[in-house]
């Protein structure tokens, strides 16, 4: 493959190819003339399902919830729970997913006439997923039934208990599961290893399966003649719970994940939910949220409550009734966030000095006593970005126990890996999904689980270190990145992992100002031969071999610059500015 502007070792050392070749191989005679046709087409999209890609819905990507096993025996238990005023107990995790997936049960719940009580363990204190002790107390305090979301597939000892205890438990989850299930009444999750058709759907966050469950139960309910009397609960009405949940997981924006996240936002544009409108004005957006913002403004003040605060403030946020309540909560978990970017940045620097020393091994696993073990899965991705590999980062405390959150990259599977570290022994805890997991190990098998990943994961992250490359959709003049093309672009959206936003490569551009600002971003104002002029960031790449040839070149050398064109709002005009990925001399 001929690289774009024979571009084969880029200044960060990749080649640059077209996207669009691998569609065009797949159908080299079909030659779509319009631009967001290509962009699907280059992302993995059939012909045949375009004008259903185009305009993602509900509708067009929704499964038969009964495909999923287990799903109609969860929905009977519920129904029968709701009918018989029964008192619910909602588990979820700490984190956005764990947070959404609560909230959505809850709110369902209660326009069914249920006010089911929300458990959000505490990060430090219990730790992830479910114990025993904690079911047994929700069962001693009234609960009959306890649903369990974003955790559970792995909770053998903790659910034994609470079979033990008399109370049904109904588990929904989308973690990597073990051959053997835990005992549960019903275990709905795309990624059971006997799935069949359901396993399509292993790409969902757990709000995706818990949205699934909704239907089902619904379903259930209506044909019970439950709503002779009574409304029907909207649940497409908590689609901007389950978009939030499914891009702040980073699930894959393929399939059902593009419908939700699609009208999921269209939903939080009407500002419905009084705690994410209250978030939405923490964050200081003006405007109606997008993905991005999702993963990059609102998803991590709700992980902040988890991270760093109180676990619950994230459902309590996206359930409450009173706004008063919920500016307090939002407010709190803006403050939180700034202080998780605190703790973070200095575990951020702890790490990268320790991971320099130990050097390139296929998976960075680093570790340090006292670090606060709610940034640590955040380091874990900052590391993973900075080497291009996938990095595990584990905080040890005084007792010689780990907790350990990992990032992967794309073609190397570290959840199935970490599971298969805990059942040679290596871990007390462990699981998750492809591209990121979480673990309990005691701090003297550190090294022998590293080297366990390294003979297992080493040749998938060389073939996917090989492979890797800097897939571009559009080369342009800097005069050609306008507005309209950023609206152009929108059309093939939403874009987040697995259904990447275009990159275009723009240039030859000359270096007019550059200078670091922030958190080691480097941002300049690049002038083209056409006489356009255009602003660039490159984010936290101040001291890679990126940021350095932005900042030193010489005012007679030419580049060109690959990245994503973005509308930059925060000024009296709106403008147009590169965020940069990589670049290459141009002569």
């Amino acid at each position: 493959m001929t690289p774009v502007l024979n571009i084969a070792a880029s200044i960060l050392g990749q080649p640059w190819h077209w996207r669009s070749l691998a569609a065009d191989a797949r159908d080299p005679g079909y030659a779509p003339d319009d631009l967001v046709t290509q962009l699907l087409l280059a992302r993995g999209c059939p012909r045949d399902a375009i004008d259903a890609h185009k305009a993602p819905s509900i509708r067009g990507f929704m499964p038969d919830p009964s495909i999923l096993r287990d799903m109609d025996r969860a929905a009977t238990r519920l129904a029968d729970a709701v009918q018989q005023a029964e008192n619910i107990a909602i588990f979820g995790d700490y984190d956005v997913d764990g947070a959404t997936s609560a909230a959505l049960m809850i709110l369902l719940l209660r326009d069914l006439g249920i006010e089911a009580a929300p458990y959000i363990p505490d990060r430090l204190m219990e730790g992830y997923g479910p114990s025993g002790e904690a079911l047994v107390r929700l069962a001693q305090a009234g609960a009959s039934l306890i649903v369990t979301v974003d955790c559970g597939a792995q909770a053998f000892e903790a659910l034994a208990m609470a079979n033990d205890a008399g109370v049904d438990v109904i588990v929904v989850d989308h973690h990597k599961c073990a051959a053997a299930l835990p005992v549960a009444h019903a275990l709905v999750n795309p990624n059971r290893l006997d799935e069949t058709e359901g396993a399509a759907h292993g790409h969902l966050a757990a709000v995706g399966v818990a949205f699934l469950l909704g239907a089902a139960l619904i379903r259930t309910l209506r044909a019970r003649g439950f709503f002779a009397d009574r409304p029907e609960p909207r649940l497409l009405d908590l689609l901007d719970i389950v978009a939030l949940g499914t891009v702040a997981d980073v699930a894959q924006l393929k399939g059902l994940n593009r419908a939700f996240v699609a009208q999921g936002l269209k939903v939080m544009a009407k500002r419905r939910n009084i705690g994410l409108n209250a978030l939405i004005e923490a964050s200081r957006l003006t405007r109606a949220p997008t993905a991005s913002d999702l993963g990059f403004a609102l998803g991590p003040r709700i992980n902040a409550g988890g991270r760093v605060g109180r676990s619950d403030l994230g459902v309590r946020l996206l359930t409450t009734r009173d706004a008063d309540e919920a500016r307090r909560i939002a407010t709190e978990l803006d403050m939180l966030n700034e202080e998780r970017r605190a703790i973070e940045a200095e575990v951020q620097q702890a790490a990268e000095a320790i991971a320099a020393a130990k050097g390139n091994r296929a998976v960075a696993v680093i570790a340090g006593q006292g670090w606060h073990p709610g940034v640590i899965g955040i380091v874990a991705g900052r590391l993973k970005e900075k080497t291009g590999r996938p990095a595990i980062v584990i905080a040890l405390d005084e007792n010689g126990v780990g907790k350990g959150s990992g990032r992967s990259i794309t073609g190397v599977d570290l959840g199935a890996a970490v599971l298969a570290a805990k059942e040679s022994g290596l871990l007390v805890a462990g699981g998750g999904h492809a591209m990121a997991a979480g673990l309990t190990i005691e701090a003297d098998k550190a090294d022998a689980f590293a080297d366990f990943l390294e003979d297992r994961l080493a040749d998938a992250v060389t073939r996917a270190l090989g492979e890797r490359a800097l897939l571009l959709d559009a080369l342009l003049a800097p005069r050609g990145l306008t507005i309209d093309l950023v609206t152009a672009f929108d059309g093939g959206g939403p874009y987040g992992m697995g259904w990447p936003a275009p990159r275009v490569a723009a240039g030859p551009v000359r270096i007019i100002k550059a200078n670091v600002v922030g958190n080691g971003h480097v941002r300049a104002i690049v002038s083209g031969d056409d006489g356009g002029s255009l602003k660039a960031v490159a984010f936290r790449q101040a001291e890679t071999a990126l940021g350095q040839a932005l900042l030193g070149a010489p005012p007679h050398r030419r580049l060109w610059l690959a990245g994503r064109v973005k509308i930059d709002d925060w000024g009296t005009r709106p403008a147009c500015e590169l965020h940069i990925d990589d670049a290459a001399w141009a002569d």
